[in-house]
């Protein structure tokens, strides 16, 4: 896993919900990655709040630093049994990264943090295999950039992949 998440366990809990009409948000939309054996869905929701940290690729980083309180992020199972589980919410902007805050060869890089909540689990996983198999997400970054961690979504993508895991 390339990030870990630290928790903030001294901050009230926010209130999110998912919004609705995605094609004139003025939000943005994000997709993180995270191993479900080191930090799942599951450690995120019980904790209630994470600082997303460890990020240490610059172009993650620099999509850290773009996300604004508001926007709202797909939470991305990777490695085993790979798939979007989860829909949180950017709580906190971007701020330097505490966990390299006393060290001068990595704070040079300007590594930052942002603070997520978690809204709601997905009913069903939305699978890497179903996302590969849909011609409507054949140009996300996820399959286009697959070993970044932290990755912009377009509206039209979260809209669908948050339809794939609906049950109706």
């Amino acid at each position: 896993m390339e990030s870990g998440v630290s928790v903030l366990a001294d901050r009230p809990p926010h209130s999110c919900q998912p919004i609705t009409s995605f094609a004139h948000s003025p939000l943005n939309f994000w997709l993180v990655k995270s191993e479900p054996g080191t930090y799942g869905w599951h450690h995120f929701t019980k904790q209630g709040r994470a600082v997303w940290d460890g990020v240490r690729n610059y172009q993650a980083r620099n999509n850290l630093r773009a996300m604004q309180p508001g926007d709202q992020v797909l939470f991305y199972h990777s490695v085993t049994k790979p798939g979007v589980v989860g829909l949180a919410n950017v709580v906190r902007e971007a701020y330097p990264d505490p966990t390299v805050a006393n060290d001068p060869a990595q704070t040079k890089f300007g590594w930052v943090v942002v603070d997520l909540e978690p809204v709601m689990a997905l009913d069903k996983p939305v699978t890497l295999a179903q996302i590969k198999a849909e011609p409507l997400l054949a140009n996300i970054s996820l399959i286009k950039q697959s070993r970044l961690s932290v990755m912009p979504v377009r509206p039209d993508e979260f809209e669908l992949i948050l339809k794939l895991g609906t049950t109706i």
